[in-house]
C-alpha cells in the first residue's frame, strides 16, 4: 500500500510539471497571437500612410522635384507618423518619374515581454510614378490634333473661329450629343463618363457659339495658378487623329491621348463667334494609363510597388 501512495504521489508531480509546461505554451501561443495581431495591424496602417504619401508627392512630378519630397513628408507627419521616415528618394529623368519612400516603426509588445521579447520592428515601403493617361472622366468638349506639335507654355487655340476651319470641325467634339445645349454643359462642367483611347467620338457640327463666351472668361476670372490641384482655369482635353471623309470633312474623330490647358481667354473674331485660348501645360490627373497613348504631357499616378 505503500509503494502504492508512493507511485500517486510521483505522477502527481509529474503532472504538475505537465501543466505548468502547457500552461507556459498556452501563454506563449496567446501573447503570439495578440502581439502578432497588433504588429499585423500597425504594419498595414504603415503601409497605408506610405502609399498615401508617394501617390500624394507624385503629384507634384511634373514640376519640382523639391516639392515632392514637401508633400509626401507633410502626409506621414499628418498621421503622426513623422519619426517613422527613414528615406525619401525622387527620380525624374525622361526614362522614368517617381518618388519613394520608406518608414520604419518599432511596436512595443505586451504579452511576449514576459519571454524576453520587448518589440518587433515593422517595415513599409512605397514607389508611385507617372504614365501617360489613356482614360479619364471629365474632359472639355474640345480637341487637339495628335500631329500638332505642343510647345509647354506656348498658347494654342481650343476651338477656332469663323473662318479659320476648312475641314468643318471647329475644335468640338460632341462628347454628349449635338447640340449647342450639351456642348455648353460639357464646356461648363466637363464630361462626366469615361472617355479612352480608342473611342471614336463624332464632331460637332458648326461653329457653336452660345454661352461661350460668358463660361470661358468666368473660368479665366478665376486667380487659381497652373499648380493648383482644383484649378476650374484647367481644361483636360481630349488628344485625337481625325477621320476625313470623301469630302474633306472631319465629322469623326479617334482619341489617342490627352492634353491638359490653363485657359486664357475668349477672343471674338467680330462676327459673332470667336476662338478659345490656353496655355499647354504638363499636369498629372484623375485617370488610368493606357498602353499606347499618344504622350501630351497628361499623366496618371500609379503604385509601382
Amino acid at each position: 500500500m505503500k509503494k502504492i501512495k508512493q507511485l500517486f504521489t510521483k505522477q502527481n508531480g509529474s503532472v504538475l510539471v505537465l501543466v505548468a509546461f502547457a500552461f507556459t505554451g498556452i501563454l506563449g501561443m496567446t501573447g503570439l497571437a495578440i502581439d502578432g495581431g497588433i504588429v499585423y495591424m500597425n504594419k498595414a496602417e504603415l503601409q497605408k500612410i506610405a502609399n498615401a504619401a508617394v501617390l500624394s508627392g507624385a503629384q507634384e512630378l511634373t514640376s519640382d522635384g523639391g516639392n515632392v519630397k514637401i508633400i509626401a513628408q507633410e502626409v506621414i507627419a499628418q498621421h503622426d507618423e513623422a519619426d517613422t521616415l527613414q528615406s525619401t528618394d525622387v527620380i525624374q529623368t525622361e526614362i522614368e518619374q517617381s518618388v519613394r519612400v520608406s518608414l520604419k516603426k518599432t511596436v512595443p509588445h505586451s504579452f511576449l515581454k514576459l519571454f524576453g521579447v520587448q518589440s518587433a520592428d515593422v517595415h513599409a515601403e512605397a514607389k508611385a510614378g507617372l504614365g501617360v493617361m489613356g482614360s479619364a472622366i471629365g474632359a472639355a468638349p474640345l480637341g487637339i490634333d495628335e500631329s500638332l506639335e505642343l510647345v509647354y507654355g506656348e498658347e494654342y487655340p481650343l476651338k477656332v473661329g469663323s473662318g479659320d476651319s476648312d475641314t468643318g470641325n471647329f475644335g468640338i467634339l460632341a462628347l454628349i450629343g449635338s447640340g449647342t445645349n450639351n456642348y455648353e454643359d460639357a464646356l461648363e462642367n466637363g464630361y462626366q463618363e469615361e472617355l479612352k483611347v480608342g473611342d471614336v467620338i463624332y464632331t460637332e457640327s458648326g461653329n457653336k457659339i452660345g454661352n461661350t463666351p460668358t463660361i470661358i472668361n468666368n473660368k479665366a476670372a478665376n486667380s487659381c495658378t497652373i499648380s493648383d490641384r482644383d484649378c476650374e482655369r484647367i481644361l483636360l482635353v481630349p488628344v485625337y487623329k481625325p477621320y476625313i471623309d470623301d469630302g474633306g470633312k472631319i465629322k469623326q474623330v479617334k482619341i489617342t491621348g490627352f492634353a491638359y490647358f490653363y485657359v486664357l481667354e475668349f477672343v471674338s473674331d467680330g462676327l459673332g463667334k470667336g476662338s478659345i485660348k490656353g496655355k499647354f501645360i504638363k499636369r498629372t490627373g484623375t485617370g488610368f494609363t493606357t498602353a499606347g497613348a499618344v504622350d501630351k504631357g497628361a499623366y496618371s499616378i500609379k503604385l509601382m510597388e
